[in-house]
């Protein structure tokens, strides 16, 4: 990460006078750019004795209702007391004359996120079973969440949810392409979104959705045992169709015979599930089913649907990228990204990437 990008993201004496004036003076002050996401920004702060966790946007323009930090605060600080594993909230801050955008501030959690690699202690086909299960045991407790009590009642219209979730994302395409277009176009995505437009399920259940759930946005504690601590990322949450939730989990796990990921978007991708003890897609959604009394139907779409957003996210990431206002290696790869992304979503939608 360059100096000079780092300075975009945080005035490091502001920040220093907001901390001393919400926890009070401390005698060490540390900052680090965490780079394994690729949405909003993460910076770890290290605050005297507290291991402190400043959630921001991007620097730039963002598309309309990304990237909205103090909403991903507000859910995490009304999930604090629900089954619902999430990190301690510290404040959170509208004002910008501090790091030039909103911010919150959470405590920093210990565990491991799993991305490319599973830890030594989970490389057993009990734990490799139990890692699965926890995570789609845990989706099953933020939809059995119950939003009027722990008020939440008024994050989201539910009532054709999942047919604004298609348009959205073509509204955030669209977005994208505004920059994008005088690189490539991409048809198929065109041709995805219109069959997605075409197929939402004409009904659909309705809970707490995350907008983001999937293996490398929760992790796991430091035990033996897998056991989730904390869930991340919840800026797209809402209240809406669980099924998207779902959807857009399983659309990350992978199976034994499944096609490799897009070559571009590997490190968007976790494999290793593909191995001997892990669940299968299938028996990952019977325990969701088991667990929340919901019918998983209508797979093709909501898998479809969960590709569509990742290269909706693509698009956006592309343009920032043009645009110069992200230093994440990633983004230029999605100028082929994209498309393969778009190829993935036409293969679940003609039958050939099963369930």
């Amino acid at each position: 990460m360059s100096e000079e990008y780092f300075d975009r993201l945080v005035d490091t004496d502001r920040l220093e006078q907001y901390l001393t004036d919400t926890l009070g003076p401390a005698d060490r002050y540390e900052l680090e750019h965490h780079q394994e996401g690729h949405s909003n920004e993460t910076i770890f702060v290290t605050w005297g004795d507290h291991e402190l966790v400043v959630r921001r946007p991007p620097p730039g323009e963002t598309a309309e209702t990304a990237h909205d930090v103090l909403r991903e605060y507000r859910v995490i600080d009304a999930l604090s007391e629900t089954p619902v594993p999430v990190a301690p909230t510290v404040s959170a801050c509208s004002d910008h004359e501090i790091i030039g955008s909103d911010f919150y501030v959470m405590e920093r959690l210990s565990g491991d996120v799993l991305r490319t690699t599973v830890p030594e202690r989970f490389q057993n086909n009990a734990a490799r079973e139990t890692l699965g299960t926890e995570l789609v045991e845990t989706l099953a407790a933020i939809h059995s969440v119950d939003p009027e009590t722990v008020g939440l009642s008024e994050l989201g219209r539910p009532d054709g949810f999942t047919g604004r979730q298609v348009h959205r994302w073509r509204k955030q395409i669209e977005w994208a392409r505004a920059v994008t277009a005088d690189e490539r176009t991409v048809e198929t995505l065109t041709d995805v979104g219109e069959w997605l437009g075409a197929n939402v399920p004409e009904t659909a259940p309705s809970t707490l959705v995350h907008g983001d759930y999937k293996l490398d946005n929760v992790m796991y504690g430091p035990g033996d045992d897998p056991k989730i601590v904390g869930v991340f990322d919840w800026e797209m949450s809402t209240l809406g169709d669980p099924l998207t939730d779902l959807g857009w989990m399983l659309s990350y796990w992978w199976d034994p015979d499944d096609p490799a990921p897009p070559s571009a978007t590997e490190s968007l991708s976790n494999t290793f599930m593909d191995h001997p003890g892990y669940s299968t897609r299938n028996e990952l959604v019977a325990r969701y089913e088991s667990a929340t009394g919901i019918t998983y139907s209508n797979d093709r779409f909501y898998r479809a649907l969960a590709v569509y957003k990742l290269a909706a996210l693509g698009e956006m990431f592309f343009r920032r990228y043009l645009e110069g206002n992200s230093d994440d290696p990633m983004y230029p790869r999605m100028r082929d990204g994209v498309p393969q992304l778009a190829a993935r979503a036409k293969r679940i939608i003609d039958g050939d990437e099963p369930l």
